[in-house]
């Protein structure tokens, strides 16, 4: 479980995040939604570690952030996993290569070992056989795949997520968004989603925190963000392109 606990972060005058107070549940996937500008971005870098927030802590199960050492953080991230927007695998290497690395960078296993294991999560993210290609010969899909594979293979305890689906066909996303949600539930990961897709939000949504201009307007889950009078969540909500299609049809078929 990750706990957040008042912070504020500024940049200069601009002040970001404005005392945000909310808890991150394990075993679950925890998503974080809200316009563009709502202090998304940044509050998922205080979470990992980029930004020091001025105020306010942030507890990874008993201990904050701000208490640790350098020791002690370098420990806390190699509990973390990583699916960075777009994939960010690294061109120059193979499908095998880029799981195996955070296994170079941390771990101090035998390449036989390390390779094993390499297996094991491209089996565990339906991808085999394609070890040896490179992140050019395969599919958008593929390459989110390979990124999930990638940010599990030191078994994290925390796995996050920067908009997983960008880029990605509405059926390929489904599919990311299930494979994130039976990992989280399978491994027993606290697992925090940066995300804009309403698709998302319906599908995998148990916990929500919904941010506006730097604020905690919300939270809930996935049923509960439709029965809410809160305006700004209804007004983000019903402003996707999803129910702007759904709208579209039920009007066509009104006048039909």
């Amino acid at each position: 479980m990750i706990r957040v606990e008042e912070i504020h972060k500024s940049f200069g005058s601009d002040h970001i995040l404005k005392g945000i107070s909310t808890e991150f549940e394990k075993g679950k996937t925890n998503l974080i939604i809200g316009q563009s500008g709502s202090g998304k971005t940044v509050f998922l870098k205080c979470l990992l570690g980029l930004f020091e927030p001025e105020a306010g802590r942030i507890i990874y199960e008993d201990k904050a952030i701000q208490d640790m050492d350098a020791d002690a953080k370098s420990d806390l991230r190699e509990e973390m996993g990583m699916v960075f927007q777009g994939g960010a695998l690294f061109d120059s290497m193979n499908i095998e290569e880029n799981v195996m690395f955070p296994l170079r960078m941390f771990s101090k296993q035998k390449k036989a070992d390390m390779l094993e294991r390499v297996n094991e999560v491209l089996a565990r993210v339906n991808l085999e056989n394609v070890n040896k290609k490179f992140p050019s010969e395969i599919s958008g899909g593929m390459q989110k795949r390979v990124a999930i594979a990638r940010a599990i293979v030191n078994k994290p305890k925390y796995l996050f997520c920067d908009e997983p689906n960008s880029g990605l066909d509405p059926k390929t996303a489904i599919l990311i968004d299930n494979l994130i949600q039976q990992i989280t539930h399978e491994f027993n990961i606290t697992t925090v989603i940066n995300t804009h897709d309403m698709n998302s939000v319906m599908e995998i949504g148990e916990k929500i925190v919904f941010l506006q201009k730097g604020n905690l307007a919300w939270q809930g889950d996935s049923n509960e963000i439709f029965k809410t009078d809160n305006k700004d969540v209804t007004d983000f909500v019903y402003s996707s392109d999803l129910f702007k299609k759904i709208r579209d049809i039920q009007n066509q078929e009104i006048r039909g």
